[in-house]
């Protein structure tokens, strides 16, 4: 029941996510509708392919419902809601970013229990989704940017293969990762790993 109740979270949430870029990027509803559900079911089948699990297994009717009714509302939603699409959109990836990369760990947890392997599923779970919307809508992937994403992803794949995967503790795992994103977000906190290009020389 709460392995539903996950995927139901991370699926909305990345929707939703799609949806706001899409509308910042001033698309028409089927671009919304496209980015929507590019970004709720992109990293879960890059996943699949990795693992060798079937795709097909991502179209659950109740799933795929759930993601329409969620694109609905906010094509349905009068324009100036939308105004603040940053501020929420930041939310939503984040708690996409928590829900599929611990989806992602648990997933292989259940096949495979080796480290490397959950750390690649959680990273590429949780990151794929939000990088194939911003390649679709013309921009840099935030995931390739910023480290904290890859960081966070490698958190929850370390914090399914130590076995803290109760109920209580995947949420409490998902709070961490989305308050540790938003204080990111808002403090333009980074690690300062190593960084190319001309403005990391000047910044240096």
């Amino acid at each position: 029941m709460f392995w539903t109740i996950l995927i139901i979270i991370g699926v909305t949430a990345y929707a939703a996510s799609g949806a706001l870029v899409a509308i910042e990027a001033e698309f028409s509803f089927v671009g919304v509708f496209v980015l929507g559900l590019t970004t709720a079911f992109g990293g879960g089948t890059i996943r699949n392919l990795l693992i060798g699990a079937p795709v097909s297994a991502l179209w659950e009717s109740q799933t795929i419902a759930i993601v329409f009714a969620t694109l609905a509302i906010i094509v349905l939603l009068p324009l100036k809601w939308t105004q603040h699409w940053k501020r929420w959109g930041l939310l939503f990836d984040s708690i996409g970013l928590a829900t599929f990369a611990l989806q992602g760990a648990l997933t292989v947890k259940l096949v495979d229990g080796h480290l490397g392997l959950m750390l690649l599923a959680a990273m590429f779970t949780g990151l794929g989704g939000g990088m194939i919307r911003d390649l679709l809508a013309g921009k840099k992937p935030l995931a390739l940017k910023e480290e904290i994403h890859a960081v966070l992803a490698m958190f929850c794949g370390v914090y399914v293969w130590l076995g803290w995967t109760s109920p209580l503790l995947l949420t409490l795992a998902v709070f961490i990762v989305v308050g540790i994103r938003m204080l990111a977000v808002n403090y333009g906190l980074r690690f300062m790993f190593f960084r190319f290009g001309r403005k990391a020389q000047i910044e240096n």
